[in-house]
């Protein structure tokens, strides 16, 4: 059953239908098709369209059609071009012409509109969901790991001392903002398109508001020619699905370098390493490696869509087909992955040792000097100067800042006593920096108290 065809004299061919036809990968929209459904059924009803037996009859139809999408018993015909046909070919089959009523004053247009604003309220809800739990693992991480002191990297360079918790806590923010993404998204569909008809609004009475609260809209939109033709929303879901993998890859590339032999700071699980095919020893992190490729997968999406978008005239063109496959493969792209990520962190190890290692013996307080060199006197360009006169001195004699004696340092400048030792210590630069937002125990416990905070603020008002 067409949906159209009174105005034509030959039929479509068949290779045009099949290159048309969109219910291959719409189909998933099966469950808001019917919501919507059934709450224009009602609508009609409200408005003397049908009556009150041929209302029920839908709704008992709509019943059997959404069970048969369940169970997989549902059969597709070759003339069901998109999910919208089939539901309602489905409908006549099992009442008779009244199924074909509901159509009355909707188009596929705002129909398709409606389904993929419920579709993309309802991942961005899920991804939040994901974004929270890996949240909640990488805060008990930090928690597990608050003493351990690592190097922190700028250039992938060693720079500075950290906390392990600082750097894991680095990425929970990351994911703070991923949520606002996602809320954002959420935002924008949330605006009922239900009534804007093909473009020009439908020609009934309709209770657009009504519609609204009965299918979870906080309003209607309004302008109806922007309704049908606006896919601002799957964008930005697509954009935030696109900000979590970018972080989930900068993530996945931070722990693929802490479980390799050269930074040795950490060790997967064996139940999320994989082997070699040809070399007994070697223990990979697949699942991370395929986070980081699958990175630009998503992004990849978001780019398509955009592209769709950008030269399309009013209102509602067949290019927006184009819209469901992209977000469908971001949205489990993205899903598949969070799961990954937050299982793996949960059974990954840090090595105390190691970590005291990379920390130890090399110029990784060379700032703490200049600091310290400043609390004597010095202006800090001065200090930075003379700090790295001390550092190409142990450079050329092989040693480390923390192996020059107190003697060799005066050699260098007076601007050092006794005190200079403990202050560049490894432990007393972490500790200095008590700033909020800082590397030092206190700071850091803040931030992980904080992020519960928001954390359990957030899961209760869901």
């Amino acid at each position: 059953m067409k949906m159209w065809g009174g105005r034509f004299s030959k039929e479509p061919d068949g290779g045009f239908i099949e290159f048309s036809s969109s219910v291959g990968f719409d189909a998933r929209l099966y469950p808001y098709d019917i919501l919507c459904t059934r709450a224009w059924a009602g609508a009609l009803k409200d408005v003397g369209v049908l009556s009150a037996q041929e209302s029920e009859s839908i709704g008992a139809a709509l019943d059997e059609v959404e069970k048969e999408l369940d169970d997989g018993s549902f059969e597709f015909a070759p003339s069901d071009e998109d999910i919208h046909t089939a539901v309602e070919r489905r409908l006549v089959e099992l009442i008779g012409p009244a199924g074909g009523k509901v159509r009355t004053g909707r188009s596929r247009n705002d129909q398709v509109a409606c389904d993929m604003r419920l579709f993309v309220r309802d991942a961005c809800r899920l991804a939040s969901e994901g974004v929270r739990k890996l949240q909640a693992c990488l805060l008990d991480l930090a928690g597990s790991n608050i003493d351990l002191v690592i190097a922190g990297h700028t250039h992938l360079q060693r720079a500075q001392p950290v906390l392990l918790a600082h750097a894991l806590l680095s990425f929970v923010h990351m994911m703070e903002r991923d949520l606002n993404l996602l809320a954002c998204a959420d935002g924008m569909a949330d605006s009922l398109p239900l009534g804007s008809g093909a473009l020009a609004g439908t020609g009934l009475p309709v209770d657009r508001m009504n519609l609204a609260e009965a299918l979870g809209f906080s309003g209607v939109s309004q302008n109806s020619m922007d309704a049908v033709g606006d896919r601002d929303f799957v964008s930005a879901g697509v954009y935030a699905f696109s900000s979590i993998m970018i972080h989930l890859s900068r993530l996945s590339e931070q722990v693929i370098l802490w479980c390799s032999e050269e930074f040795g700071l950490a060790t997967l699980d064996d139940s999320w390493s994989t082997g070699s095919s040809l070399m007994p020893q070697k223990k990979n992190p697949d699942g991370f490696e395929l986070v980081r490729g699958k990175t630009g997968r998503v992004v990849g999406d978001l780019m398509g869509l955009l592209t769709v978008m950008k030269g399309l005239p009013l209102t509602y063109n067949r290019d927006l087909q184009e819209d469901k496959e992209a977000f469908f493969d971001a949205f489990d792209s993205v899903m598949g992955c969070l799961n990954v990520v937050e299982r793996s962190m949960a059974t990954i190890s840090f090595d105390a040792e190691r970590a005291a290692e990379t920390v130890e013996g090399g110029f990784i307080t060379a700032t703490d000097l200049a600091d310290y060199m400043v609390s004597r006197g010095l202006d800090f360009p001065e200090a930075h100067r003379v700090t790295g006169e001390m550092v190409s001195y142990c450079v050329s004699h092989g040693k480390g800042l923390s192996e020059m004696t107190l003697g060799e340092m005066k050699e260098i400048s007076q601007a050092v006593d006794d005190g200079v030792m403990d202050w560049m210590s490894v432990r007393a630069s972490i500790e200095r920096r008590s700033v909020a937002g800082g590397t030092a125990p206190d700071a850091v416990a803040s931030q992980i108290a904080e992020a519960r905070r928001k954390l359990s603020d957030q899961v209760g008002g869901m």
